[in-house]
C-alpha cells in the first residue's frame, strides 16, 4: 500500500483484538470513538468512548471485528497516527503513536503540537 492509498489512521492488530473484546460485551452496534479534545497537561488529550452512532463526517476504520470512529476535526490531529494497545508493567492501555505530536505527557493521553 503506498502513501496515496494508506489509511489516514491505522489500528494495530493488538488494538483491534482488544477493541473487539470490549465491543463484544456491549449492545450492538457498538464502536470505539477516538477523539482529540483541548485539555490535559500538554494542551490536547485523547478520548476513548463507546458509541453506537456514526456521523456523516466520521472516518470509519474496521479491522478484525473492531470498528473505530474518528470525527473530522480530530482526524486533523491524528493523520498518520497508529492506535495501538500495550500491556506492560505500568498497565494495559491504548496508545496513540502520533507523528503530529511534538511532545506528550508521561501518561501518554495528552500531547502538544
Amino acid at each position: 500500500m503506498d502513501a496515496d492509498t494508506a489509511p489516514p489512521v491505522r489500528v494495530s492488530a493488538r488494538a483491534a483484538r482488544r477493541i473487539a473484546q470490549i465491543l463484544k460485551g456491549e449492545p450492538q452496534p457498538a464502536m470505539l470513538r477516538v477523539a482529540v479534545t483541548g485539555g490535559g497537561c500538554s494542551g490536547f488529550q485523547y478520548n476513548f468512548t463507546l458509541d453506537d452512532t456514526r456521523t456523516d463526517d466520521d472516518l470509519v476504520i474496521e479491522r478484525d471485528g473492531a470498528t473505530v470512529l474518528i470525527d473530522s476535526m480530530s482526524l486533523d490531529f491524528l493523520k498518520g497516527a497508529e492506535i495501538d494497545f500495550v500491556d506492560d508493567l505500568i498497565g494495559a492501555s491504548f496508545k496513540i503513536n502520533n507523528p503530529n505530536a511534538q511532545s506528550s505527557c508521561g501518561c501518554g493521553t495528552s500531547f502538544s503540537i
